[in-house]
C-alpha cells in the first residue's frame, strides 16, 4: 500500500514539474524573480521525489527482511 501511494505522489509531482521545465526553456519568465520561482519550484520538487524515491527503496529492504 505505501508503494502505491508513494508512486502516485511521483507521478504527480512529475505532472507538476514537466509545465515548469517547459515554461523555463521556453524563457516565458516574465523577469528575474520569475525565473528565480520556477527554479526554485523545480528544485523543491525534485528533491522531494528523491526523499520518496530513497523512502520507497528502504520500505522495499525492509519488506524483504
Amino acid at each position: 500500500m505505501n508503494h502505491k501511494i508513494i508512486n502516485v505522489t511521483v507521478s504527480y509531482i512529475n505532472e507538476r514539474r514537466e509545465p515548469l521545465q517547459i515554461a523555463l526553456c521556453d524563457g516565458t519568465a516574465k523577469d528575474f524573480a520569475d525565473y528565480q520561482r520556477l527554479c526554485g519550484e523545480i528544485r523543491g520538487l525534485t528533491v522531494i521525489e528523491l526523499y520518496l524515491k530513497d523512502l520507497a527503496k528502504k520500505l522495499e529492504q525492509d519488506d524483504d527482511d
